[in-house]
């Protein structure tokens, strides 16, 4: 299994929506590599919800429910989406200012390519934020 951070902002589609829905596609990535991260994605793994821009804070965990296919939204036919769906809420919200804060999370993706609109986790870093979510 492998882990991963999808960025959403709150406002255009947010975790009480995602709780709402309780599954959703993964739509509008127009990043390569971002786009190459959701291709990489399998049945089952995980990822943190993560709200951008307003709140920057990891809300929620999701479970990838469909792999990479078309995005239906891409008029140019370039770009792929997922299926995932809710898994739970973080008990506590876990900001970005907590994640810069940890130095064993300086080399996170999130970090590093702060623009990176889907990006990998690694184990470790899986369990920290975990753990300092509450889980």
């Amino acid at each position: 299994m492998k882990y991963w951070l999808l960025k959403s902002e709150p406002y255009v589609y947010g975790w009480p929506q995602m709780i709402k829905d309780g599954t959703t596609q993964w739509v509008g990535v127009r990043n390569y590599q971002a786009s190459n991260n959701m291709k990489a994605m399998e049945l089952g793994d995980l990822g943190f919800f993560y709200h951008s821009n307003k709140g920057k804070e990891i809300v929620g965990i999701v479970e990838v429910i469909k792999t990479y296919y078309p995005d239906h939204t891409d008029e140019k036919g370039r770009f792929g989406m997922v299926d995932v769906k809710m898994v739970k809420s973080m008990p506590q919200p876990v900001t970005l200012a907590a994640i810069k804060a940890t130095p064993d999370l300086a080399d996170m993706a999130l970090v590093r390519q702060s623009r990176l609109s889907v990006g990998p986790v690694s184990d470790a870093e899986w369990a920290l934020l975990c753990k300092m979510g509450g889980l």
